[in-house]
């Protein structure tokens, strides 16, 4: 049970990398290889923060906002300097590396006797289940912090996509998602589709740097190379969130990623506990979202009627 409530925690605190992802990938067309570095670079600043006794609050705000600036400079770099928006990516993630690990000082920031947002869960946790450790779910024994945390974490994934529902059906929300569906359209309306593109990047990576904020705060450290392949995760949890809404509509859409995002968890956890072996999952990953990418067209194409007989 303690395995499936840490999946059910780590699957929607990567929602929050799902829906970055999201608007980078659905809402502009653009495969954003920044994500990879913006989620570490999320979890360096808060890491390195709260063991300077930063509020833990304000240490992740401050993660989320150096994803943010990190998506920016992406942005500038594909809208003012005409670089392709996937060499865009590849560059800032590739300087990010270095930045992390000059924002960390080492390649590892043990977080463990640090006050963090996982101290906050555990103390409301004592509130609501009382001081026992221990709580009786259907049988099984959970520790009390995990339940606690599960709980804030299902709880600031139901804020943030909120708040980005609401954000996107502003008129500057709007505009963000009408440059992306019709860009000449937007442009002739007197909309400046560069600042939408950077705008929409800030929001994307700031988003992806808050998953890496919490998710370093949950794990109880930051490390250099935790963002190793994250960006296919967060296409993973956009590719599964389609298919089980089955709409590009926004509201479905965002929750299709934070379903995603747990599910595609969920599969990782049974699929290690069946005796998959740690050094192949990025590979599974990997071929998981190929056969994603690809099934729906092979069943589409296997379902059409031939043409001859469409007119039998």
């Amino acid at each position: 049970m303690n395995l499936l409530i840490g999946s059910f925690t780590i699957g929607l605190i990567l929602s929050l990398l799902g829906m970055g992802v999201y608007i980078s990938f659905r809402i502009f067309s653009i495969a954003d290889i920044t994500a990879d570095g913006s989620i570490t670079l999320g979890a360096a600043v808060s890491a390195v923060l709260l063991t300077q006794g930063v509020n833990p609050i304000g240490a992740t705000m401050a993660g989320f906002a150096a994803g943010a600036l990190a998506g920016t400079v992406t942005g500038l770099l594909h809208t003012r300097f005409n670089i392709h928006s996937l060499l865009s990516g590849i560059l800032v993630m590739t300087a990010l590396y270095s930045v992390n690990l000059h924002v960390m000082g080492r390649s590892n920031v043990p977080l463990l006797s640090e006050t963090t947002i996982v101290s906050y869960a555990d103390q409301v946790g004592q509130k609501i289940f009382g001081r026992a450790s221990t709580l009786n779910v259907m049988g099984w024994e959970v520790l009390s912090r995990d339940a606690a945390m599960l709980e804030l974490s299902f709880a600031i994934v139901i804020v943030v996509g909120f708040l980005l529902y609401l954000f996107f059906r502003t008129n500057l929300g709007t505009a963000m998602r009408a440059t992306g569906d019709n860009s000449q359209m937007i442009r002739a309306l007197g909309v400046d589709t560069g600042n939408m593109i950077v705008l929409g990047m800030a929001l994307s990576n700031g988003l992806v740097a808050l998953s890496g904020a919490i998710l370093a705060q949950y794990q109880g450290f930051a490390d250099v190379q935790m963002g190793i392949g994250m960006v296919v995760w967060g296409l993973a949890s956009v590719i599964i969130g389609e298919s089980l809404v089955q709409s590009r509509r926004l509201g479905l859409s965002i929750c299709g990623a934070i379903l995603g995002s747990v599910l595609f968890r969920l599969l990782v956890a049974i699929a290690l506990r069946w005796g998959l072996n740690p050094n192949d999952l990025k590979l599974v990953t990997a071929l998981f979202v190929l056969a994603a990418l690809i099934l729906p067209d092979l069943l589409r194409k296997v379902g059409k009627p031939r043409e001859g007989e469409a007119h039998a």
